[in-house]
């Protein structure tokens, strides 16, 4: 068989099928996987084979090295094949009551010959007993037989790689049995619930696991009806059919409990057995012996395909080790026993150290600073990373195998506050919408004003200029006299609106020049007339008070405002000016605290002839004059302005701005 190192590695990930959702982090014992880009993908050279994250993984996208295709092209050779299958086979296998079908099915397969894993566990107990009884006070071991223990300790705990129990594996002596007693040129495959026991070593020709397993006898239609029930080929097994629950060691010994306690500590799971071996390593419990499994028992290995509960699976295999040792012929098994005594079961481990530098406190603050857990309290250790604590979390992302944004509060503080701005950008964008929306309309207007404006520009004039001739040709007395002064005032203000709408349409002509900003602006207060019960408020913030304007223009633009403004607060109020800087442009505020402007007003405001005022008291140029005005000296003017008492104070506010820097196209002023 090649081995793992050389080809695909051992577990890896289906990309397309990840989800990012951490579970294989949180599950892998070894922190062997990284998260980068959001995929998580498993570290080879860290990875112990446990098959953790292939159990936990609901999506399947972490999976195995599958040997199908090889084991069927060994079984389609003229080589023999040899079927070495693990002890908690009745834990998969529920479904079939007698286990010689399961060996028919093997041999129906193609397999020569079928043999239990578990008389290599018999020969191993053995030499665990004189480990466990010939230790004392001298070292004391931890067990060897799961290869996914081997790997962490020589991994992660290199310097305790001395206390492996020197003792090979089950399967291990189980090959050593069969090329023995049947020859060296058979092909063996072990078969058996662990995914880690591929990567144990080259002792079996190849692996499957019970998944694997059941996978070729559907695509070879291999049924249990359709089979020959057949007996396990020798050499047979005893106690050792014990070997994968919980305790298997102490089991299959057949020493009493109550007897080892003092020396012997049992763990299993992916979080019991990294403690133990913590507290072994710290000096806590170093004077124990320790049998450790990686999973709760090999009954339960991520190989298995037979959905089953940790003590069902349990009570599948002691009830056939019951039935097993109710039956067995202790003669020929120790006869065996005896026979394979003088195989060499001892072994060696190297240390393959995969520890990385710890990271100082200081690396580890400046990590929390990026994720904005400045204070302890914002550390809480959710657990929702994949790692148990937010310092855990921080040190992976130092070491490159996480990333900050799997941090579930960072990542939600993050989204809130994007979703924060996100929110204000579409205020201003809808802001700035319907600022286009009503300029196009404006242009429109503008347009349209225009037209009219010099239609009636003409003949205006000529009413107006023959009403004058009359008046000076009649008396006061004269009967006709105050009808051609009203023909005369009449034809004045119509003359008056046609200028209005001249300057909305921006088709006048400015004439610009420097002023100070502050004197302009008490020039404009003083044009209006001010009730005393309206306090005046005028705050300098220029920095550059010089600006280029039509003075004239701008002081009918500014009144406009201003007494609108006054008339908004018949009963006194404030009225603030304000010049500031910014950007390059000098910016005015005009505010009152007077009623305010109703919502449904907003966007008619600079829209000729509309008026909240009484008959007789506006025309509802006024504004759209200011509009036009303002857009002659390429500024903008803004409204913010609040009518209902119950969302505070009530008011509004002009804001006008106009380019601090820019001269007024002289094209423009001639």
């Amino acid at each position: 068989m090649i081995k793992l190192e050389e080809k695909t590695p051992l577990v890896f990930t289906i990309a397309d099928r990840c989800k990012t959702c951490y579970t294989c982090i949180r599950e892998c014992p070894a922190k062997a996987i990284s998260m980068q880009n959001g995929q998580a993908n498993v570290i080879a050279e860290r990875c112990i084979g446990c098959g953790n994250c292939v159990k936990v993984c609901t999506r399947k996208a972490k999976d195995f090295i599958n040997d199908e295709t090889e084991v069927l092209g060994m079984l389609a050779s003229d080589t023999d094949c040899i079927a070495c299958i693990a002890p908690a086979f009745p834990a998969e296998f529920k479904e079939i009551s007698d286990y010689r079908i399961i060996v028919g099915m093997l041999k129906k397969l193609g397999f020569k010959k079928v043999v239990e894993v578990s008389f290599g566990a018999d020969l191993v107990a053995e030499k665990y007993r004189d480990l466990i009884n010939k230790s004392g006070n001298n070292l004391k071991f931890i067990s060897s037989d799961c290869p996914a223990i081997v790997s962490y300790v020589t991994k992660y705990h290199p310097h305790l790689t001395q206390n492996l129990a020197p003792v090979i594996s089950p399967l291990m002596a189980i090959v050593k049995v069969i090329r023995e007693m049947y020859g060296e040129n058979n092909k063996v495959i072990f078969i058996g619930p662990c995914i880690a026991k591929k990567n144990e070593s080259s002792a079996p020709d190849n692996v499957l696991t019970f998944k694997e397993l059941r996978s070729l006898f559907e695509r070879k239609s291999i049924n249990p009806e359709d089979v020959i029930p057949e007996d396990f080929d020798p050499p047979q097994s005893g106690r050792g059919a014990v070997f994968p629950v919980s305790r298997g060691i102490i089991n299959t010994i057949n020493i009493q409990e109550n007897l080892i306690q003092g020396n012997l500590i049992v763990a299993e799971g992916r979080e019991n057995f990294k403690e133990a071996i913590t507290e072994f390593d710290t000096g806590l419990i170093n004077d124990h012996n320790l049998e450790l499994l990686c999973c709760e028992g090999c009954i339960m290995g991520p190989g298995m395909f037979t959905e089953g509960k940790r003590f069902e699976n349990k009570a599948y295999v002691t009830r056939y080790v019951r039935e097993k040792l109710d039956n067995i012929n202790w003669d020929e098994w120790n006869k065996n026993m005896n026979t394979f005594s003088h195989i060499d079961l001892s072994r060696t481990f190297v240390p393959d150290d995969c520890r990385v530098k710890v990271p100082t406190r200081k690396e580890i603050e400046e990590i929390y600073i990026g994720m904005g857990k400045t204070e302890k309290k914002d550390r809480l250790d959710c657990h929702a990373c994949g790692y148990k604590s937010c310092e855990d979390h921080a040190i992976a992302v130092l070491r490159g195998l996480a990333e900050i944004d799997m941090c579930l509060p960072y990542t939600l503080e993050k989204l809130k506050s994007m979703v924060t701005e996100l929110n204000s950008k579409n205020k201003k964008l809808e802001t700035v919408h319907q600022a286009l929306k009503q300029s196009e309309k404006l242009a429109h207007l503008g347009q349209l004003s225009a037209g009219i404006a010099h239609e009636i520009n003409n003949p205006l004039g000529v009413v107006i200029m023959y009403a004058n001739i009359l008046l000076d040709e009649v008396n006061t007395d004269n009967e006709y006299y105050e009808d051609l002064k009203l023909i005369s005032e009449q034809a004045m203000r119509c003359k008056n609106i046609v200028s209005g709408l001249l300057n909305f349409a921006r088709k006048n002509k400015i004439s610009s020049n420097y002023v100070n900003t502050i004197t302009f602006l008490n020039s404009c207060l003083r044009a209006v007339i001010i009730p005393p019960e309206i306090k005046v408020q005028v705050n300098d913030y220029l920095k550059n008070p010089e600006i280029s304007i039509d003075e004239e223009q701008m002081t009918q633009a500014l009144t406009n405002i201003l007494k609108n403004a006054v008339e908004a607060m018949p009963d006194g109020g404030l009225l603030t000016v304000s010049a500031s800087n910014e950007n390059n442009e000098l910016v005015i505020n005009i505010s009152d605290t007077g009623s305010g402007i109703l919502e449904e007003h907003m966007d008619k405001l600079f829209t000729p002839f509309f008026t909240t005022k009484s008959i007789g008291k506006g025309t509802g140029l006024g504004l759209p004059t200011t509009y036009g005005i303002i857009k002659m000296h390429k500024g903008k003017i803004n409204v913010t302005s609040n009518a209902d008492p119950g969302k505070g104070e009530t008011g509004t506010t002009f804001t006008i701005r106009l380019p601090q820097f820019n001269e007024i196209n002289n094209e423009q002023a001639k």
